[in-house]
């Protein structure tokens, strides 16, 4: 175990604990991220690199709609952050000849806040709401008559004078993102009418995405550099992007401007990105759970207050990587790593620990 792990990790009664830092493999959208996503966002279906099954199906939906004449059914899409819902909802809005008006869910407080942009949307429009499953639950039910009927009921007066006044909405499309299926209610869910699942990319795919971009951003690549780079982006296009940044900083200030697989190789070594994709918390999360907890099982309470880390963080930045490469097992009595994460880090478990994990 290198020094550098060994300082992020704490016992019980140890201080400091895991550095708070900014994780270049982290799946949250930065500013910079926005900023580039826009110039390197592909501009059509046919650009648009992985998720075959998907697209293939929306470009069938989208035809026959465009037959029918009428907008495209709601869709939703589902799975980790930075797969390219956002993408895909700026395609489908091309697609269609419609405009994008994006929005979120922790945005939307108050129902005149939906019915204000509800309102504005013109026929063919559609309108993206990132994060659905945090929508309040009354602004919700605004939504479900805009979304079956196209109009929004408006209860005015109370008591025995109460009566509902139905406003008129143009035909739009929504499309839906969310992290977390299963957090949506049965009645929002059930509403739309095209529901994907989006998977982590393969290697291979992430390779020609961060080809490229490189070609986008006029960077000088040679093909073992995109390989350096795909195989550490942990599946997902938005952190390989990233990456890709970060290894152009470091070829023009110390490589001639040129990304090899060596140049690629010293710059993510020097991020902390090891050759599976793990950065700084990732190990010490797994050395944590090895070394501390004798390789588990153990509570993930336990764990994040041994990296004195938020439990949230943990399930939902940490965690969804390590359990997609088999390095860690979620058992009921607790979490588990396994021999394949021992064999990457170096380590070795006790004897009693390893009899646990065969």
């Amino acid at each position: 175990m290198s020094d550098s792990v060994r300082k992020k990790i704490v016992g019980p009664a140890d201080a400091p604990a895991v550095e708070a830092e900014p994780r270049v493999v982290g799946v949250d959208a930065s500013l910079e991220d926005e900023v580039y996503g826009a110039t390197l966002r592909p501009r059509s279906f046919e650009d648009y690199v992985g998720q075959e099954q998907i697209v293939d199906n929306l470009r069938i939906a989208i035809d026959a709609a465009a037959r029918r004449g009428e907008p495209l059914e709601h869709v939703l899409f589902s799975g980790p952050p930075g797969l390219g819902k956002t993408t895909l909802a700026n395609l489908i809005a091309r697609a269609t000849s419609g405009t994008m008006r994006p929005t979120s869910g922790p945005t939307l407080e108050k129902p005149k806040d939906l019915v204000g942009i509800l309102t504005s949307l013109e026929t063919g429009d559609v309108l993206f709401i990132d994060e659905i499953h945090r929508l309040g639950t009354v602004v919700e039910e605004y939504l479900y008559p805009a979304m079956e009927d196209f109009q929004i009921d408006f209860v005015v007066d109370r008591g025995a004078y109460a009566k509902t006044l139905k406003l008129p909405l143009k035909r739009f499309t929504l499309v839906g993102a969310t992290t977390r299926a299963g957090m949506l209610s049965a009645p929002l869910r059930d509403r739309f009418g095209i529901v994907h699942h989006l998977a982590y990319y393969e290697p291979a795919e992430l390779q020609r995405i961060v080809e490229r971009s490189a070609r986008v951003l006029e960077i000088a690549m040679e093909p073992d550099g995109a390989h350096t780079i795909a195989g550490r982006s942990r599946g997902t296009p938005r952190i390989v992007n990233r990456l890709l940044r970060r290894v152009r900083d470091f070829a023009e200030v110390r490589a001639g401007g040129v990304i090899t697989a060596e140049v690629a190789d010293e710059a993510l070594r020097r991020e902390g990105v090891d050759a599976r994709g793990l950065d700084r918390l990732d190990r010490a999360y797994l050395d944590t759970i090895a070394n501390q907890y004798g390789g588990g099982p153990v509570g993930i309470n336990a764990i994040a207050a041994t990296l004195t880390e938020d439990v949230e963080t943990l399930e939902d930045v940490v965690e969804p990587y390590l359990l997609k490469i088999g390095f860690v097992q979620r058992t009921a009595q607790g979490r588990k790593t396994t021999p394949a994460a021992l064999a990457h880090l170096g380590l070795r478990a006790r004897e009693d620990a390893q009899q646990r994990l065969l």
